[in-house]
């Protein structure tokens, strides 16, 4: 069966945004960069694309410039199993230049967009009481940023 591969294009700082991802994820490596020779496109020794792991799920680069850019049409949604978790991930990706956004979502420095989201959010969505699930709902539509398990969890009890 073939590989299906995110393929990502940066503008020209593919090397620093491996650099977040493979310091900030488990089982995660640069496993292969291929550079541009003597004759182009760009200055010669420079990185053309790589390929790399992040926790365990292999990712192409391309180092093109500014012509296509990324948008919150595509974002990777990483699953924490706790309020640490979250807020590692958060402050790791939204560190030196990343934006927050709404219900869990960012912006790394690189423009690409993310998910940081509790295991208990998807819990408390399959709540078998429809008031949980919408106060749950509630509670994650109006955050601004971050979601704290804290809160997601009030707003199920407050409406079930």
């Amino acid at each position: 069966m073939p590989a299906i591969i995110p393929s990502l294009w940066f503008n020209q700082n593919i090397e620093a945004a491996m650099k977040l991802y493979t310091e900030t994820f488990p089982d995660s490596s640069i496993d292969n960069i291929m550079y541009v020779g003597e004759d182009g496109p760009g200055p010669a020794g420079s990185i053309l694309a790589a390929t790399f792991t992040l926790s365990g799920h292999t990712f192409e680069g391309i180092n093109a410039g500014p012509e296509f850019t990324f948008s919150e049409a595509v974002s990777f949604a990483v699953r924490c199993s706790s309020q640490e978790e979250v807020d590692y991930y958060w402050n790791a990706l939204t560190a030196n230049g990343g934006i927050e956004s709404e219900c869990g979502w960012l912006k790394d420095p690189f423009g690409l967009s993310w998910q940081i989201v509790p295991e208990r959010l998807y819990e408390l969505l399959s709540d078998p009481n429809p008031a949980r699930v919408r106060g749950a709902t509630d509670a994650m539509m109006k955050t601004h940023g971050k979601l704290i398990i804290a809160d997601l969890e009030a707003g199920a009890d407050s409406a079930g």
